[in-house]
């Protein structure tokens, strides 16, 4: 069984559901997804606490708690994402000896801005090691994890958590970039085995012409019982 946990967030709920969808179309074996939605974490979170720009930027690092620092899991931001591959292939490539595993992305956004057009606008800002937690191989029984509980997730800022501060650079492994391929970023591959878009789904009308977009609407559609 794969345990994946994918980005829950309303706004985006369709890019959800697209997502799980095509998780389920490549599987070849079996898998749980978890969504990171924000109400079912409240316990976790002091009384005011919100889950930065969506409902997941933090609960992810939560992961290895949640899975009672045992196993490993797979995270996805899920909400803006497609799998165009066999989840089993991913999770294939685990590393024992490392806490964590990502695309090292090393890149300057070409959107200053993201979901241009809708009430989630915002700045597009760059940081070092930008999308890096957007999908995680987590080997949450390393001892490394230990160190991330509830608390000090409250107590960590977004940028010591999504650069992985806790961990040395020779700790965080990396993965292949068609596992986290940045369509709106890097423009279209074929060989991409997970789309990502970082500045809005092909859904919102203003990012309805970036790469692969024509795929987003397909797999919609096929989630929907339409053929194409």
């Amino acid at each position: 069984m794969i345990p994946i946990f994918a980005g829950f967030d309303q706004r985006e709920e369709a890019g959800y559901h697209a997502f799980t969808s095509s998780v389920l179309e490549h599987a070849s074996a079996p898998f749980t997804v978890t969504p990171l939605h924000l109400p079912l974490f409240r316990s976790f979170y002091a009384p005011g606490v919100r889950d930065g720009s969506n409902a997941f930027v933090y609960t992810r690092f939560l992961i290895p708690f949640l899975q009672g620092y045992t196993g490993s899991a797979i995270f996805c931001d899920g909400s803006d994402m497609l799998l165009r591959a066999d989840i089993a292939e991913l999770w294939a490539l685990r590393d024992p000896y490392k806490p964590v595993q990502v695309v090292k992305h090393d890149y300057r956004t070409r959107w200053p801005r993201k979901y241009l057009g809708t009430k989630m606008e915002a700045p597009n800002e760059d940081y070092p090691r930008k999308q890096w937690s957007s999908v995680m191989i987590l080997n949450c029984m390393h001892m490394s994890w230990r160190k991330i509980t509830p608390e000090s997730v409250q107590q960590m800022t977004g940028a010591e958590l999504h650069q992985f501060s806790w961990l040395a650079d020779d700790q965080i492994g990396e993965l292949p970039k068609v596992w986290n391929w940045l369509a709106d970023e890097d423009g279209p591959n074929p060989d991409a085995k997970l789309l990502h878009w970082t500045a809005g789904i092909p859904l919102i009308p203003q990012h309805s012409e970036v790469a692969h977009a024509d795929e987003y609407w397909r797999q919609c559609a096929r989630m929907n019982h339409v053929t194409d």
